[in-house]
């Protein structure tokens, strides 16, 4: 009789257990999946704060051509 309330305590020992770890991965999954929510909330926001001074910027860069010569060309003669 003790040999199976030893058996049968053990038993409930590893289940609790496992249920604990299984419990502790599903939270840290939500966990992650909120950071995720506000870090691209956060890439978002910047992105639209950022986002006509960057297209200038790259438009300026484009559209604003100086014509010279490359240091590397020589004129013969």
């Amino acid at each position: 009789k003790n040999r199976r309330l030893k058996q049968a305590k053990e038993e409930a020992q590893a289940e609790t257990e496992q249920y604990g770890l299984q419990r502790e991965k599903e939270f840290k999954a939500k966990e992650a999946s909120k950071e995720t929510q506000e870090k691209m909330t956060m890439v978002q926001t910047y992105f639209h704060q950022n986002r006509d001074e960057v297209l200038d910027n790259l438009l300026a860069f484009v559209c604003y051509i100086r014509p010279e010569i490359h240091e590397n060309y020589h004129i013969n003669g």
